[in-house]
């Protein structure tokens, strides 16, 4: 699955550099942690604990979550390491309810372009 300008952030210790220097904010759905790649692209990763479900469940946020940002993508600042998690409030949400809490979440950590 790969974005025309982004990529995904896989590695553990990638994730684990963005939670120790990024900024968060968080909203009821989601937890957006953002720091600076010094590169041109973006990278994105996507973190959904055991505790919010199942196997089944934790994929099909991830893919809403994915889905959102691929479709938004070129409103996003670039050069920036995003990684989201999902919080147990996102079970069963639809896409409009994700797609929002992400764009919330951008906006709150002015990641999003102005026009």
């Amino acid at each position: 699955m790969k974005y025309p300008h982004s990529e995904s952030l896989k590695k553990n210790k990638d994730f684990q550099l963005i939670y120790k220097e990024g900024k968060s904010r968080a909203n009821r759905y989601l937890v957006l942690y953002v720091r600076e790649n010094g590169l041109t692209k973006n990278r994105f990763g996507v973190s959904v604990s055991k505790k919010v479900g199942n196997s089944v469940v934790r994929h099909r946020i991830t893919r809403l979550i994915r889905e959102s940002y691929r479709l938004h993508e070129e409103m996003f600042n670039s050069g920036l390491d995003m990684a989201v998690i999902a919080r147990v409030n996102a079970k069963g949400r639809s896409y409009e309810e994700i797609n929002s809490a992400l764009l919330h979440l951008g906006g709150l950590q002015g990641v999003i372009k102005k026009e």
